[in-house]
């Protein structure tokens, strides 16, 4: 199998700890010495006979810096950025350039954090066997564990395969509100989509030109181009689009496996909090200098050399870095996206 490792992202919902330049998956957020996306490396590493990464132009250099074993060519580097759709076709033109056109092709966002590695190479090895064998697009679904309002599920129609534990696709639901997410928990037949999925390049032409022909042929185009110039002007020409609406949504035979493996999305500093190390009274603190005073359940980080107090707080996220300073209800982070993109904005 091979691995492409989407590493755009445009770091806005984790300001100011990224940045558009320095987005989500460069960070090292879990305490341990390796970045979200060097971690995906090592992940892939586990399923892949070869491993390429798809970052943006404005943070590429330092996705090399933190993948100094991969060479040149194992990078394809967006111009801009023109949604998931113009990530895939960009994979799969130079990918069929390099690789057997029906080797199983694994998609992985580089910002996911999982601990589960055998869970992982497991679920991702059951998907490569099925989708090589039956020439089809296999999503790998996480098995939702709460009434989650923030991601899009899949809906399965069924055993397909019994000794693999692979169901058929019925259907995809947006987003939900509450009362819809807690009926899907219920009926147990739901899976959160997590953006997992495989398929060769062969199979992603057939389904493109069968499911999504403005697709197939920004694909064509991009193949036809001769130089870096033209590459770069047809790319721009792409729709900003993603591969669920333009693609994976009207594909009528997906199969899916169920993750068996621990997952998060790492969305918002509340999601952050989760999976770091906390004290007695529920507050992560990370820097120099940081001084807490009847402070519960809070997430406080310092990457600057001034004195940083929190006193008489709960429930609360402090951010204090040369970008900028963050002081928000934990349970409110999710707007920290739209507020970082109107600062941004102003510049």
């Amino acid at each position: 199998m091979i691995t492409v490792i989407i590493a755009g992202g445009s770091g806005t919902r984790l300001w100011p700890l990224s940045t558009p330049d320095y987005p989500k998956h460069l960070l090292v957020i879990n305490g341990q010495d390796k970045s979200l996306l060097q971690n995906t490396y090592e992940r892939a590493k586990k399923i892949s006979s070869a491993v390429y990464v798809l970052p943006e132009i404005s943070h590429a250099h330092h996705v090399k810096e933190q993948l100094p074993e991969l060479n040149d060519e194992a990078f394809i580097i967006e111009p801009a950025r023109r949604g998931t759709a113009s990530c895939i076709v960009a994979a799969l033109e130079h990918v069929s350039k390099r690789e057997d056109p029906d080797e199983p092709i694994a998609f992985l966002s580089a910002d996911h954090y999982i601990r589960d590695i055998a869970g992982f190479t497991h679920s991702f090895k059951v998907a490569e066997k099925v989708s090589k064998k039956e020439k089809r697009i296999v999503l790998v679904g996480v098995e939702p564990d709460y009434p989650a309002t923030g991601f899009g599920y899949i809906q399965k129609d069924g055993l397909y395969d019994e000794e693999l534990f692979v169901y058929n696709v019925h259907s995809f639901k947006e987003k939900p509100d509450f009362d819809t997410a807690k009926k899907y928990i219920k009926s147990g037949n739901y899976l959160w989509n997590c953006g997992y999925f495989v398929g060769s390049v062969n199979t992603f032409k057939d389904n493109m030109r069968k499911h999504a022909p403005k697709m197939y042929a920004s694909y064509e185009k991009l193949v036809a181009t001769k130089n870096e110039k033209e590459y770069k002007e047809t790319y721009l020409g792409f729709e900003n689009d993603t591969i669920d609406y333009a693609l994976i949504e009207h594909v009528d035979d997906l199969l899916v496996v169920p993750a068996s493996f621990d997952w998060m999305d790492l969305g918002s500093f509340g999601d952050i909090h989760k999976a770091v190390e906390s004290d007695t009274k529920g507050n992560h603190t990370h820097g120099d200098d940081i001084k807490l005073e009847d402070v519960q359940n809070s997430f406080v980080q310092s990457y600057t050399d001034v004195p940083l107090a929190v006193i008489g707080l709960d429930n609360v996220v402090v951010i204090n870095t040369k970008h900028g300073i963050l002081v928000a209800r934990k349970d409110l982070a999710q707007k920290v996206g739209e507020v970082s993109k109107r600062i941004n904005g102003k510049k």
